[in-house]
């Protein structure tokens, strides 16, 4: 084991670093957590919350009317595109499908 030995104002400067450092983090932090990053829905939420199949959801993407993000085969929604679209669903499909 090797023993560092530095004068006790270069590590109070150290320690007064790291704790700004970790200071800017936690803010950062805290400002990613005001909704910008809200979890994701997967498809099967999204067809539980509107009401609709796998294929509708997959008609809604290929005419672009809801937002999505894919990662590999998955895809992932909004919560607020599919908020946006729960007062649209009956217009769009009036038959329900």
């Amino acid at each position: 084991m090797e023993i560092v030995s530095i004068e006790k104002k270069t590590f109070e400067m150290m320690l007064a670093s790291f704790n700004a450092l970790s200071e800017k983090v936690a803010a950062l932090r805290r400002k990613s957590d005001g909704g910008r990053l809200e979890r994701w829905l997967t498809g099967e939420e999204v067809c539980g919350q509107l009401r609709i199949s796998p294929r509708t959801l997959q008609s809604l993407r290929d005419r672009r009317l809801i937002g999505y993000s894919q990662i590999n085969r998955r895809f992932y929604y909004r919560p607020e595109e599919v908020r946006r679209l729960i007062p649209l669903i009956g217009t769009i499909y009036p038959d329900g499908k």
